[in-house]
């Protein structure tokens, strides 16, 4: 059958990202005929060149729309309009797909998505990365109480429309269902992770990667992601010195880019213990993610953001470290109910701090964290099983 994918943002493993679709299409496109509609926001940004572009098989129609995550709330809504628009023409143009598979963020992406399917006369699948509109009305971007309701009131006509919905974690499966979609119409599958890729970090390349930064016999935290504004940078750096008091041999290392690169600069320009890492290429994450003793994954103490599927988190458990999360929703459930790690209060630096000392003075918990985190990765997270998912529920649609 013909897929006709709509995504604002395609990454592939050379990418400083997380290349979750690329992993999909991959998998879709051997047995699928496959048109990507996109964007080129990524392909300049590329480190390495070990991968194709798109998977084989799949075919491309990517429009110019340049897109950071530095910027302010009009550029971006004009970006999203410029996408909406491309995808728009361009679903138009292509050979009639079967299935339209429709993925949010933005919320316009699966706009451009669904109109296309009702004009075509085809079923679309909406996958949903983060909880639009209530993610970006949270964090103060769109203040208008007329333009929230009818964002709102959009968001759930798209729910209302698509044929099924396969949300990222199980709190936006529960979300999405308290808008009254039934629960035969929703299909979790999370963000997974790329244990092929994950395999690479061995204990060879991680001593190397030691040796080459100079953390020989140094205790290591890791951040990799963004550093945006839902991610709380500032706690982390208190975090940081806080902990520096008690424990003087843990460095702290992060690694991405973002709206707080520029506090994460001073603060490494100030304390030795701080370092920036510049972004790495997919395949080139999971040996920083071994190398570190533990990871964190922080974001702020807003209630919509409790519902994340953080690829960090994915990540890091795929190599064997421990996670600490800062949310309150299913990730902490997650990590205290499997032992692959712990849970401390958002924004709070001083908790932080005090649990990872007691982790470092007692290195047999983190060992044993690490190793039911990578068991679970490989029993539950695995892109391929997760692909294979995705596969289903477009071929069920059509059906």
């Amino acid at each position: 059958m013909h897929i006709a994918v709509f995504s604002q943002y395609h990454t592939n493993p050379d990418c400083p990202a997380t290349s979750r679709h690329y992993t999909l299409l991959a998998y879709i496109a051997r047995t699928h005929r496959v048109t990507l509609i996109t964007t080129r926001t990524w392909e300049q940004q590329q480190l390495t060149n070990e991968f194709a572009w798109v998977p084989k098989g799949v075919e491309l129609r990517a429009a110019q729309v340049p897109y950071q995550n530095q910027m302010g709330v009009l550029r971006r809504g004009l970006a999203f309009g410029q996408y909406a628009a491309y995808a728009l023409r361009e679903g138009l143009r292509i050979d009639k797909p079967d299935v339209i598979w429709g993925i949010s963020t933005p919320l316009t992406a699966a706009w451009a998505a669904a109109q296309v399917a009702r004009w075509r006369q085809v079923p679309w699948v909406f996958e949903v990365q983060d909880l639009w509109p209530s993610f970006p009305i949270a964090m103060g971007a769109v203040p208008n109480r007329l333009a929230q309701r009818g964002l709102f009131a959009l968001e759930k006509s798209l729910y209302q429309s698509a044929s099924h919905v396969l949300p990222l974690s199980p709190d936006m499966t529960q979300y999405v269902r308290e808008l009254g979609v039934p629960t035969d119409k929703l299909t979790t599958v999370l963000n997974g992770t790329d244990l092929n890729l994950a395999a690479r970090a061995t204990n060879e390349a991680v001593a190397a990667l030691r040796q080459e930064v100079g953390l020989a016999g140094r205790q290591v935290i890791l951040y990799a992601g963004t550093f945006g504004r839902a991610n709380n940078m500032a706690m982390l750096v208190e975090a940081a010195v806080q902990l520096a008091a008690t424990c003087p041999s843990v460095t702290w290392l992060f690694m991405g880019h973002g709206f707080d690169e520029k506090l994460l600069q001073q603060a490494a320009a100030q304390h030795a213990f701080i370092r920036l890492v510049p972004p790495q290429p997919r395949h080139a994450v999971f040996t920083w993610f071994r190398l570190a003793d533990v990871s964190v994954v922080s974001f702020l103490g807003l209630p919509v953001l409790d519902a994340n599927s953080p690829a960090k988190l994915y990540d890091s458990l795929a190599v064997g470290t421990p996670v600490v999360v800062t949310n309150t929703g299913w990730t902490r459930h997650l990590v205290e109910t499997t032992g692959c790690g712990w849970y401390s209060p958002a924004s709070d630096a001083s908790s932080l701090a005090a649990l990872l000392e007691n982790l470092f003075q007692h290195p047999e918990k983190l060992r044993a964290a690490g190793a039911a985190g990578k068991a679970l990765a490989a029993s539950t997270f695995d892109r391929q099983q997760l692909a294979n998912v995705v596969q289903q529920v477009l071929e069920k649609a059509v059906k």
